[in-house]
C-alpha cells in the first residue's frame, strides 16, 4: 500500500512501513520526474559509429555538426533534401520506484511477493539547438522544414512519407542564429530515445541545405544501483 506524508512516499509491506529514502538512499535516484534535475548537452552520449547522413556533400558530413565550428557544418549534395540520423550509445536500464521494488524484491522481513521486471529507456530529449551554416553567410541554405522521427531506423527519401513524424519543425532564419534559444520539443514524445532521424524537406530557397551545428539537450536517465539497494536493506 502506498501512502504519502508531505513530500515523503511510504510503501507498506505487511506491517512494516518503508520510506523511499530507505529504498533509495542519497545518491540513488529513484524517480526522474519532468521537472527534476538540470538539462545537459547530450552530444557526449551520441554513438558516432551508428550515425549517418543521406545525400550529404563530400567534405561536409553530418558528423561536422558536433564539432562546434559552424564553418564546417553539414551540407546536402544533389538537392535541398537531407537525412541526418543520430544514435545514442546504449539503452539505459531505468526502474521507476515501483519497478525497482519489483526487480530487487521487498526489504528484508516483509512478506509481500513481486514479479521482477525492468523498464528500458535512454536519454530524455527536451530541446534542440540548430545553428546556421558559416554564421549565416548563405541564409538561403537554412532549413525551413524538418521532420523528426524517434526510434526509427533506415528511413529513406523514398519512404519517409509512409511514416508519421514525431514532430515537424517550421524554422525561421532567426531561430537558427547562434544567439537564439534552443527549440523546445514535445517532451512527452522524447522520453525514451535510442535514435533520432531528421529529414530536412525544404530550405529558404537555396539549391542545397546546410546546417552549422546541432546540440541536443535533455537528461540521461539514471539507474538505482543494486549495491545501494542492498546497503539500504542491510540497514533495516
Amino acid at each position: 500500500m502506498l501512502t504519502t506524508g508531505g513530500s515523503v512516499c511510504k510503501v507498506q509491506f505487511g506491517y512494516q512501513t518503508t520510506t523511499m529514502t530507505d529504498l533509495f538512499p542519497a545518491g540513488a535516484s529513484a524517480v526522474d520526474t519532468e521537472d527534476e534535475g538540470t538539462l545537459v548537452d547530450l552530444n557526449s552520449k551520441i554513438e558516432s559509429s551508428e550515425c549517418y547522413g543521406r545525400n550529404e556533400a563530400a567534405g561536409f558530413p553530418m558528423t561536422n555538426l558536433f564539432i562546434g565550428d559552424s564553418r564546417l557544418g553539414c551540407k546536402s549534395d544533389a538537392d535541398e533534401q537531407l537525412i541526418i540520423h543520430v544514435a545514442f550509445k546504449e539503452f539505459v536500464k531505468v526502474c521507476t520506484w515501483t519497478d525497482a521494488i519489483s526487480s530487487y524484491g521487498p526489504p528484508s522481513g516483509t512478506s509481500s511477493t513481486f514479479v521482477a521486471h525492468e523498464v528500458s529507456s535512454s536519454p530524455q530529449i527536451r530541446s534542440i539547438k540548430l545553428t546556421e551554416y558559416n554564421n549565416g553567410m548563405d541564409p538561403e541554405c537554412n532549413p525551413s522544414k524538418i521532420h523528426i522521427f524517434v526510434n526509427r531506423t533506415n528511413i529513406g527519401f523514398e519512404d519517409w512519407e509512409d511514416v508519421d513524424p514525431t514532430q515537424t519543425l517550421h524554422l525561421t532564419t532567426e531561430q537558427l542564429k547562434e544567439s537564439a534559444d534552443p527549440i523546445s520539443l514535445k517532451y512527452v514524445k522524447y522520453q525514451r530515445v535510442k535514435n533520432l532521424t531528421f529529414f530536412i524537406e525544404d530550405n529558404q530557397g537555396g539549391e542545397v541545405s546546410a546546417l552549422g551545428g546541432m546540440k541536443l539537450f535533455g537528461k540521461p536517465v539514471q539507474t538505482p544501483k543494486m549495491s545501494d539497494f542492498n546497503k539500504s536493506k542491510e540497514g533495516m
